[in-house]
C-alpha cells in the first residue's frame, strides 16, 4: 500500500515538473513571438513612411517600436542617455558580460590608426575608443570625441582626464547629421553602438564621408542581426525579459533598456547597412560578424582624389 502511494506521489511530482517546464517553454516562445510581431509591425510602419515621398511636418520615424515625429526623436534619445550616463559603463559590462571590450578592441585593431593621425570618435559615449586612439596617435595626432549628449560627454571627459589622457583629445557636442567640421579633416571615423540612435542614418553617413580625408576609413560597430535562428530566439528572450529588469535594478530605469532592445531590432541588417555605406560614397565596403552576428563591424573607405 505504501509503495502504491509513493509511486502515485512520484508520478504526480513528475507530471507537475513536466507542466512547469512546458509553461516555461511557452513563456519563452511567447516573448520571442511578441518581439518578432512588434518588430514586424514597426518595420511595416517604417516602410510605409519610406514609400511616402512627400515630406510634411507630421512625418514620423521610429523610436524603438514607437512612431514619433522626426523632430522629436533626437530629444527622446537624449533623454535616454541623460538617464543612463552615470551607469553606462557598468551596464555595458553587465549586459554584454564584458564582451563589449573585445568587440571594441577588434574595431581599434582594424582601424589601423597610426601616430599623427586625426580620429573622429562619433557618438563616442564615455570614451572607450577615444582612450585607446589617444594613446596610438600620440602628441602629434588628435582625437575628437563628439557626442550629441552633454551628460555622456561630461562622464567621458572626467573619466579620461582621471586616466591622465589629456592634450590630444577634444570634446565636441555635435549632431552627427550636421557635423561642425570642415571638409576632409579626419583620417578615421568610428561609431561604436551609436548609429542606430541617429534619426537620419543616411545623412549622417554622408556627413562622415564629407569630413574624412581621401583614403580615410569609417568603422561602424553596432548591434546587428544574429545569423542563427536559435541564437536569435535566445537573444530576444534575453533582450526583452532580462535587460529591462537589469536596467531597473542597476540604473533605476527599465524604459531606457526596453528602448535599447527595440532600437537594435529596428537597425538595418548587415547587407542593408553595407548598401547605405555605398550610397554615401564609400568603397571597399565590408563587414565582419561578431558573436554570431549579434554585433557587426562595417568598414568603408573614402576613395583617393
Amino acid at each position: 500500500m505504501q509503495e502504491n502511494t509513493q509511486a502515485s506521489q512520484n508520478e504526480q511530482a513528475s507530471q507537475e515538473e513536466q507542466i512547469s517546464q512546458e509553461e516555461q517553454i511557452s513563456q519563452e516562445e511567447q516573448i520571442s513571438q511578441t518581439a518578432e510581431t512588434k518588430q514586424a509591425e514597426a518595420e511595416k510602419q517604417a516602410e510605409n513612411q519610406a514609400n511616402n515621398s512627400q515630406e510634411s511636418e507630421n512625418q514620423t520615424t521610429h523610436f524603438g517600436y514607437k512612431q514619433v515625429r522626426i523632430d522629436e526623436k533626437a530629444a527622446k534619445v537624449a533623454d535616454v542617455f541623460h538617464s543612463v550616463a552615470g551607469k553606462y559603463d557598468l551596464m555595458n559590462d553587465l549586459m554584454s558580460f564584458g564582451i563589449h571590450r573585445w568587440w571594441k578592441s577588434l574595431t581599434i585593431s582594424n582601424a589601423k590608426v597610426r601616430a599623427g593621425d586625426s580620429v573622429l570618435d562619433l557618438a563616442g559615449g564615455t570614451g572607450d575608443l577615444t582612450a585607446e586612439f589617444s594613446k596610438i596617435v600620440g602628441k602629434e595626432g588628435k582625437v575628437v570625441l563628439a557626442d550629441i549628449n552633454s551628460s555622456m560627454l561630461a562622464v567621458a571627459k572626467e573619466k579620461l582626464t582621471n586616466k591622465g589622457l589629456v592634450g590630444n583629445i577634444e570634446y565636441v557636442e555635435a549632431n552627427a547629421e550636421e557635423l561642425p567640421f570642415a571638409d576632409e579633416q579626419f583620417t578615421c571615423t568610428t561609431i561604436a553602438f551609436g548609429l542606430r540612435n541617429f534619426t537620419n542614418k543616411q545623412k549622417a553617413l554622408e556627413e562622415i564621408f564629407r569630413v574624412l580625408k581621401p583614403g580615410g576609413t569609417l568603422m561602424v560597430l553596432e548591434f546587428s542581426k544574429p545569423q542563427n535562428k536559435l541564437l536569435s530566439k535566445a537573444y530576444d528572450i534575453y533582450s526583452f525579459a532580462v535587460l529591462p529588469r537589469l536596467g531597473k535594478l542597476i540604473a533605476k530605469d527599465s524604459d531606457s533598456y526596453q528602448y535599447l532592445a527595440e532600437s537594435i531590432r529596428m537597425h538595418p541588417a548587415q547587407e542593408e547597412l553595407k548598401s547605405m555605406f555605398e550610397k554615401a560614397g564609400f568603397t571597399q565596403v565590408k563587414y565582419h560578424n561578431m558573436t554570431g552576428g549579434i554585433v557587426a563591424l562595417h568598414i568603408g573607405t573614402k576613395g583617393s582624389n
